[in-house]
């Protein structure tokens, strides 16, 4: 296996003081950052003082940026430009660092001369030179003139100048379009930087596109393992650094945000051969999921034809099963009515956490007695926690003795877990690179209450779906604050509401409109749009099969529970159906108090 790469990351993908980001990267794991000049103007420290600090935390300064629009200008403004740089370079020494980015020009004063430009990037090469630095020359993807990264290869070719290079950045490249494949012609010793950012694919000009909505490896949809291993086939050998610009990002908590970072560059470097993680053990299902309630929380699930099968030996604790269906109730949480933790059966339970603490998920401490299972669980990004099961757990809890009613209930098709607006990128992430999963592409819906963001994560029978809302504050919000829910699977979901309806479960109600619609879209056959409507059951289809699902009212302050049932090869999630179960969930809620106005 080739040597594992040093790893970087722009201070510009940070939130904070220049301290906090320094602080936050170097607790990461990172070896080094890029300094952009704006994070070091508004620093109160001398740059000699930032680099002793960074000294002090096992940081090197991998590059200085940016230094925008030099080349290819008139005399004069080429002039101005060398006394500029020339005062940078005395910037840069005293931070100990011999790189900076210099950005194709988008000046009105640039001209279209590729020899203008090499000479006068020439000219700063030996500045730079005298001081036993470099210059890496970059494309912007809005450059004036340059804006390709063969053409900038080609200015630093004609420059001829040993401290003259290109620095290759994966969104300028990938977000035009252009083929990276022929970095691979680029000599390795002329790469002087790389810089790593994805993105989703947005039709918009490419520059707020830039600013605005790059993301972590991993968490768009940019290639970058191809990227990044024609950048190593050239012979690359510098750092595998990041410069994500992202609104998001650089205003949450730096602390988290850089360690999922650095988990993303773990992920690709191990997808590029390069770095030696272990792998992900197949997950066959989930095991249970948990439930956090008051006592007596148990009753609803009782409704759905659950049995209290099990009494854990020591703690507050019950298994309540039906089918391959199985959800641990617990009474002594200090959140009622919360999904408290998703349990996941692995291939390999030891292995699995072994992934995790690779990828920077570290195994949460447990008290456990002397006949209980000593069950690995880390936490998500939202806190909630994923337990790593085998075949031993069970053994935790005392049989009861009981046995299921039964309602057709026959194994858990997903849990919905709401994700904190800022960890919406980071939670995918977690879950593809931690433990295998398979994002879906990321979906959008306009609810009662402001757009939903919806996407899934899956893997086999192991399925949880993760939404995300920019704005839930004050009375005027949803009465499901970040709503959590386990969707049970069921053979046949009329004949199960039929059945929980009777057995006094708290079904929600749905509004005759939403049958009028389905009738005037979907031209259902009548009989099974009267089942539907009868039963308050919902109904989506794709092009592989036909989804039909019902949900419960609140068992608790955020937490309901759905029963579906998947026809053929139905992939889904009923997505487009969300909307009319939060109207729903709203319309049980007491009514808010009339807004004061002032007199």
């Amino acid at each position: 296996m080739p040597p594992e790469p040093r790893t970087a990351i722009a201070t510009v993908c940070l939130s904070g003081t220049l301290e906090d980001k320094l602080a936050a990267a170097a607790a990461a794991g990172f070896d080094g950052v890029e300094l952009f000049e704006n994070d070091l103007v508004v620093a109160p420290s001398s740059p000699a003082a930032i680099r002793r600090r960074c000294a002090d935390l096992g940081l090197s300064i991998d590059l200085y940026q940016p230094f925008r629009d030099f080349e290819a200008v008139p005399p004069s403004v080429h002039a101005a430009n060398l006394r500029r740089a020339a005062r940078k370079f005395d910037v840069m020494a005293e931070l100990g660092t011999d790189t900076v980015l210099v950005c194709s020009s988008v000046s009105p004063d640039a001209i279209d001369d590729d020899e203008l430009a090499a000479g006068q990037l020439h000219a700063l090469a030996e500045l730079a030179a005298q001081r036993g630095m470099r210059i890496a020359y970059e494309a912007l993807a809005w450059g004036r003139h340059v804006s390709g990264y063969e053409h900038a290869w080609r200015i630093v070719r004609r420059a001829a100048h040993p401290a003259l290079g290109v620095c290759l950045d994966s969104f300028h490249i990938l977000s035009r379009g252009h083929d990276p494949a022929p970095i691979r012609a680029i000599p390795g010793d002329k790469i002087f930087f790389l810089q790593l950012a994805d993105a989703p694919r947005l039709p918009m000009d490419v520059l707020p596109w830039s600013r605005h909505h790059r993301l972590f490896p991993g968490q768009g949809d940019f290639d970058l393992t191809a990227f990044t291993g024609h950048v190593l086939a050239a012979g690359y050998r510098g750092p595998l650094s990041l410069e994500v610009f992202n609104d998001v990002f650089r205003q949450a908590d730096p602390r988290p945000a850089a360690v999922d970072a650095m988990r993303s560059l773990l992920a690709l470097e191990e997808a590029l051969g390069v770095r030696d993680l272990p792998p992900a053990p197949a997950l066959t299902g989930h095991a249970f999921a948990e439930v956090v309630t008051d006592p007596g929380g148990g009753r609803v699930l009782a409704s759905l034809g659950f049995a209290r099968t099990g009494v854990h030996r020591t703690k507050p604790v019950e298994l309540w099963e039906q089918g391959d269906a199985r959800v641990v109730v617990n009474e002594g949480g200090a959140a009622h009515g919360a999904v408290g933790a998703v349990a996941l059966a692995s291939a390999d339970p030891a292995r699995s956490a072994r992934r995790a603490e690779a990828l920077l998920a570290p195994v949460l401490p447990r008290v456990h007695g002397p006949r209980e299972a000593d069950l690995a669980s880390v936490a998500a990004p939202d806190g909630t926690q994923v337990f790593l099961c085998g075949d031993d757990w069970r053994d935790d809890f005392v049989p009861t003795g009981e046995t299921a009613a039964g309602a057709g209930v026959f194994g858990i098709d997903h849990v919905a877990l709401t994700q904190p607006f800022d960890h919406f990128d980071e939670a995918a992430l977690f879950y593809r690179s931690v433990f295998g999963l398979t994002p879906s592409p990321v979906t959008e819906f306009a609810a009662p209450f402001g757009l939903v963001r919806s996407r899934a994560v899956a893997a086999g029978e192991v399925r949880l779906t993760l939404d995300s809302a920019l704005v839930r504050r004050g009375e005027w919000a949803p009465a499901v604050p970040e709503p959590q829910h386990v969707a049970f699977a069921c053979t046949d979901a009329l004949a199960a509401a039929a059945a929980m309806r009777a057995a006094g479960a708290p079904l929600l109600a749905v509004p005759a409109n939403y049958y009028d619609d389905l009738e005037a879209r979907l031209d259902l056959p009548a009989g099974r749009l009267a089942g539907l409507r009868a039963h308050s059951v919902l109904y989506d289809r794709d092009t592989g099969g036909e989804f039909l699902h019902f949900y419960t009212a609140l068992a608790g302050a955020r937490m309901f529970f759905e029963v579906v049932q998947r026809i053929g090869g139905y992939r889904g999630y009923g997505v487009a159906n969300a909307p009319v179960r939060m109207a729903a969930h709203r319309a049980r809620r007491p009514a808010a108090p009339p807004v004061k106005t002032p007199a």
